[in-house]
Order: structure tokens, then C-alpha cells, then sequence
């Protein structure tokens, strides 16, 4: 069987092997830097964590030799003027762990005549190595905009409800959030009881999007539903699509993701493309 060919476009970066002190393992990461990047040293870009890093920019390593395209989406995009240029990080997941760290909770992933597999729900010590370790990492060693309000993350599935749970947790970390066709069944709907928890509602703005062809596509709707109750509005800063005929993979991701970046990014003003980044202020007694 031929190899898949490397898709990889733009300027990308690749970090091999990143280690995390956290979850004690390493992965790797690539690192899309926008067109214009290294021309002007003064300007500063918003950053989008996506999950499944292997299938977001490269064929050769993604799940069944279908890349979602973001790097391309992003440079048509950007070339266009149709998106705020920014930086996305690709962080793969480990195979195997993928369903313990992505999980919220332990929640069951099989069942035997002998004996109940669950997950490790690890997903809140995963939340800490993207926060803790990776984010300050790529703010260390690149033009980023640091603060929550230009930080995105985004997945799909298992990953999709990782990135809506974990914005729910660290909404001082990260504001915009793609969400696509995410897991809302896992263990009985968890994501309800997560966001019934919230007291009072988050910045974030959200995309949440399902196909119709997906198995329990509609939990998708009473999620929707559950964060409108919770005051999110829709057109607004939620952003809710049913994709009519959809299914549950990689090619049907990769198809709406030029909209999910247009939705969290979208263009800025004339003469606002070098703004200067914020002061971050740290309380005396934060620890």
C-alpha cells in the first residue's frame, strides 16, 4: 500500500516529542504561523488549540488519510481578508489514552460478561497540560495575544466535548470554543450536569454544530437548548448548525471548519492589526 503524502502548508513548526511533566508522557506539536508572520516584528496573533492534532493540517498522519485542511482553510482565508490572522497549535492525542484524556469522567467505555471498562477521566489533568505547560510554552515563543479573550480551542467528537467542558472550566484560559459534533452522550450526558453547575455564565463565544446523519445527532439540539437557558444567545455568541446528511468523521469536520474559523475569527477592522497586547495583572495573593 502507498504512503499518504505530507499535506502540510503554510509555515508550520513542528515540536516533536513535547513533554508533559502533568500527564507524564510527550506528543507532538505543529504550530501554523499566519501569512505575514515574520514580516513585521510588533504584531501580536490570537491562538486556537485544536485536539486530534495528527488529522487537523497533514494526510500522512491523520485518521483514515483525511486531513480536516485548516492550514489551507486558513490561508485562503486569510489571503482573502476573511480572518483575523492567527496562530493554531495542533496537539495529537496518544492513541489509546485519547479516550482517558479527553474524557470528563469515568465514564464507561465497554462492558463484558466479566467485567466493566471505564475511562480514567483525566480530562481535568489534560485541561492543566494545555494550560499549565503547553500554553505558556507557545506564549513564550511566539507573537501570541496571551489573554482569554483571544485564546480559542476546538475538537470534534470526544473532542468536542472536551473543548466545550474544559472552556466551561477555564473560561480564564480560553473564550472561543469550536465545537464540533461533540460526544453529548457520554456518560449520561454528563455535559448536562457540567453546565448545570455554572453559576454564572462565561464570555465564551461558542460554535456547536452536528450532522444529521450522526447517531443521537439531536442531544446536540438540548445542548444548544441548555446553553441558551444559561443565557448564551444564538447568532450571537453562540453559533448552533445542523448540517443536513452529515456524518461523523473527519471529511464532514474538515468541510465546515472554514466557517467555524470565519465564526471565532473573524477580520478586524482597518488599523487594527497591530494592537499592542494587554498587561496581564496577577493579584498579590494569587497563587
Amino acid at each position: 500500500m502507498e504512503a499518504q503524502k505530507h499535506t502540510l502548508t503554510g509555515n508550520i513548526q513542528q515540536h516533536p516529542q513535547f513533554e508533559s511533566r502533568i500527564l507524564r508522557n510527550r506528543r507532538d506539536i505543529l504550530v501554523y504561523l499566519p501569512r505575514g508572520y515574520g514580516r513585521s516584528m510588533r504584531e501580536r496573533y490570537p491562538v486556537l488549540y485544536l485536539h486530534d492534532g495528527q488529522n487537523v493540517f497533514d494526510a500522512a498522519t491523520s485518521f483514515a488519510g483525511v486531513e480536516w485542511g485548516v492550514d489551507e482553510a486558513a490561508q485562503r482565508l486569510i489571503r482573502r481578508r476573511l480572518l483575523e490572522p492567527l496562530i493554531i497549535v495542533a496537539v495529537a492525542n496518544l492513541g489509546k489514552l485519547r479516550i482517558h484524556e479527553y474524557a470528563p469522567s469515568r465514564g464507561v467505555i465497554e462492558t463484558t460478561a466479566t467485567r466493566t471498562k471505564r475511562s480514567r477521566g483525566l480530562l481535568h489533568r489534560y485541561g492543566r497540560f494545555l494550560s499549565e505547560e503547553l500554553k505558556p510554552f507557545i506564549d513564550r515563543h511566539y507573537r501570541t495575544r496571551p489573554e482569554a479573550e483571544f485564546t480559542g480551542l476546538g475538537g470534534s467528537s470526544l473532542g468536542g466535548l472536551a473543548t466545550l467542558t474544559l472552556g466551561l472550566w477555564y473560561p480564564h484560559v480560553f473564550n472561543r470554543l469550536a465545537v464540533l459534533s461533540p460526544s453529548v452522550w457520554w456518560d449520561d450526558c454528563v455535559i448536562y450536569r457540567i453546565l448545570e453547575k455554572v453559576k454564572e455564565k462565561p464570555p465564551l463565544k461558542i460554535w456547536l454544530d452536528t450532522g444529521t446523519n450522526e447517531p443521537g445527532w439531536e442531544r446536540a439540539r438540548e445542548l444548544r437548548d441548555r446553553l441558551v437557558e444559561k443565557g448564551w444567545r444564538v447568532d450571537d455568541d453562540l453559533e448552533y448548525i445542523e448540517v443536513q446528511g452529515a456524518d461523523h468523521n473527519e471529511r464532514a469536520w474538515g468541510e465546515r471548519f472554514e466557517a467555524v474559523l470565519r465564526y471565532l475569527y473573524p477580520p478586524l477592522p482597518p488599523g487594527m492589526n497591530e494592537r499592542p497586547p494587554k498587561p496581564i495583572l496577577v493579584s498579590a495573593d494569587a497563587r
